[in-house]
């Protein structure tokens, strides 16, 4: 299985962006957040939008995802 294809395929499948690259970088940065890699605030960054509107982006879309903890937080700043 062509693992690139597959994914292109999934991030099609997404309508929030105008093109692929978007929506590839979404599902990434969408990954990140959920697996407490990067905060809320560097996903919005990544993305190139407001905090508020990711966060009303990822409520549209129904995902849930924990807001970092403190070492989260002092983990990330010293990347």
């Amino acid at each position: 299985m062509n693992t690139s294809t597959t994914f292109q395929e999934i991030a099609a499948e997404i309508q929030l962006f105008d093109n692929i690259e978007q929506q590839e970088q979404f599902i990434f940065v969408v990954g990140a957040l959920v697996s407490r890699i990067i905060s809320l605030h560097k996903a919005a960054e990544v993305m190139e939008m407001a905090p508020e509107i990711f966060l009303k982006i990822l409520e549209l879309i129904r995902v849930d995802f924990s807001y970092l903890i403190t070492e989260d937080i002092d983990r990330e700043k010293n990347c």
